[in-house]
């Protein structure tokens, strides 16, 4: 004789997730190019701050929507802030 199995509640099958491409808060684009990355200067710290998280890390592509090249170019600029003690290296959770 069959085992029966018992009632188990049965996930709903849900469609593909649709990811939504963020332009580039740089250059305001879905792709760039090399020519078209701006400048990012290390004193413009407004600038910077959104790219900081709370704790004083550098917060990824994925999650400030940055193109690859204008995001190397914002760790460079945020790097050298803290070598001229412009941004603080870490910030205390308080």
């Amino acid at each position: 004789m069959a085992r029966r199995i018992p009632n188990r509640r049965r996930r709903r099958p849900r469609g593909p997730k649709t990811i939504r491409k963020r332009a580039c808060p740089g250059c305001g684009q879905m792709k760039c190019d090399n020519t078209k990355v701006p400048y990012v200067d290390y004193k413009e710290l407004d600038t910077l701050g959104r790219f900081i998280s709370e704790r004083g890390k550098i917060r990824s592509r994925r999650v400030t929507g940055a193109c690859a090249q204008y995001q190397r170019r914002v760790a460079i600029a945020i790097k050298n802030a803290r070598e001229m003690a412009l941004l603080p290296y870490t910030k205390s959770p308080r």
